[in-house]
């Protein structure tokens, strides 16, 4: 019987059109937008100029604290200006933009394709190499991956949990990586187990990924602690929280991390980039993204440079169908719909969705009947009929006691409602005022 979290849990259409789609090059941009703040934490301070010639590698921002990112060019060319561009979340954020002269590379970086196997560097400097190229999160969270790798004193970690799942319907980014990258990924979890000073990693797939958990199966044979896992196909098996669960059969409490529980969790891409930056030097400053939609004439995976516009890869598949009704930074579950193709990939980007005007329509809402079937889904154990409502009233102090924090907002509740009500819209409203509320209370 395959593995999954015991807790809700929904089954969307999976709409994987683009996983027979190889991972291709993008041609390079004329310009980028490189945003400053491209994860969680504290935004990164520019260190460059307008006239500044630039390399691609080169650091143009540097982190602003423990919990933040440095930035790299992802172009060579010159510096135009630093100015306010309106990003995927609808707001304008400071980026650095930068005109395409060329594809010259900081001469530091490895850029042949042999495969280095040594791990020459220590534990420390490991963390210090991730630290330095920027490396966060690629598996949508964007959370400073040597931040992860520092375990507080006190702490033990016994498990690497590597996240393969990708459950949001559409995204095929992590199964081509998968695919077409393993060795280096393999290599990437070998140097995080070093970092963390454990024997064991834990790969979890879904098992509608059967080719990806065959050749890993495969490869892996030479990569002694790591093992490969099939994991039954329901969403949200990449929550953090539930892939522990699955794999290992632990419970993170309310208001704990997974380290509290001896496990660490990474995406497979941040393997990647993990292995690129401590062998082979190479900053983060491109990624995999999908961009695929039904009526998308080549849903496709494209290794894009930070800070390309959208409107670059839309192009790239085949233009911009007729029928679009709306077109989404991430998956259909969790991600959120962008206003213009001229937003700029971030590291976080994983996929780019182009929804026909008649499947992206809301339903049209309805009085809530008491089903009770956003509680039966959720894979949290909370009640979002609930914190939807006390979100509208803004009543804060239950909506906290109610557990909003923990909220992993999967969307799982929205899906299944068949009043057609915007539960996680209003429970996120909620969580963030609840959050503000948590920050002022420790000052």
């Amino acid at each position: 019987m395959l593995k999954t979290f015991p807790k809700g849990g929904v089954h969307p259409a999976e709409g994987k059109y683009s996983a027979g789609s190889a991972i291709e090059a993008l041609p390079l941009p004329k310009i980028v937008s490189i945003p400053i703040a491209q994860h969680i934490g504290a935004p990164s301070k520019p260190i460059v100029a307008k006239g500044d010639k630039i390399k691609v590698g080169d650091k143009i921002a540097e982190s602003a604290g423990f919990v933040s990112a440095n930035i790299h060019s992802s172009v060579s060319g010159t510096v135009v200006k630093i100015d306010n561009v309106l990003d995927s979340s609808g707001y304008k954020r400071p980026c650095v933009i930068i005109d395409v002269e060329g594809d010259e590379w900081n001469e530091g970086i490895d850029k042949s394709s042999l495969i280095k196997k040594e791990i020459s560097l220590t534990d420390k400097e490991i963390i210090n190499k991730i630290n330095e190229s920027g490396i966060v999160g690629l598996g949508g969270a964007t959370f400073p991956s040597h931040v992860k790798l520092s375990v507080p004193d006190g702490k033990k970690i016994d498990v690497l949990i590597i996240n393969g799942v990708e459950c949001e319907p559409y995204l095929t980014s992590d199964h081509r990586l998968m695919l077409e990258k393993a060795e280096e990924m393999l290599i990437g979890i070998q140097i995080l187990m070093k970092a963390l000073s454990v024997n064991i990693a834990l790969i979890g797939v879904e098992n509608n990924k059967p080719d990806a958990i065959s050749h890993l199966q495969n490869v892996v044979k030479e990569y002694p602690g790591i093992e490969v896992h099939a994991l039954k196909v329901q969403y949200p098996q990449g929550g953090e929280k539930q892939l522990i669960k699955a794999l290992i059969n632990r419970e993170v409490p309310s208001g704990a991390l997974p380290l509290d529980v001896g496990a660490v969790v990474h995406n497979v891409g941040t393997a990647f980039a993990v292995y690129e930056a401590v062998q082979k030097n190479k900053p983060l400053f491109e990624r995999v993204v999908t961009l695929t939609g039904e009526s998308v004439k080549k849903p496709s995976n494209f290794m894009v440079r930070i800070g390309a516009p959208v409107t670059d890869l839309v192009e790239a598949a085949g233009g911009l169908p007729e029928d679009t009704g709306k077109i989404i930074n991430g998956g259909p579950m969790m991600g959120k719909a962008v206003n213009s193709l001229e937003v700029p990939v971030v590291k976080g980007t994983s996929g780019i969705l182009i929804m026909p005007a008649e499947e992206s329509k809301r339903k049209k809402e309805s009085n809530c009947i008491r089903c009770a079937k956003c509680v039966s889904v959720c894979p949290q154990g909370l009640e979002p009929f609930l914190l939807n409502k006390l979100a509208q009233l803004e009543i804060n102090d239950k909506l906290e006691t109610g557990g909003v924090m923990d909220c992993i907002e999967c969307g799982s509740c929205a899906y299944t409602c068949p009043a057609g009500l915007p539960l996680l819209d209003y429970i996120r409203l909620g969580k963030s005022r609840v959050s503000q509320i948590i920050r002022l209370r420790k000052q």
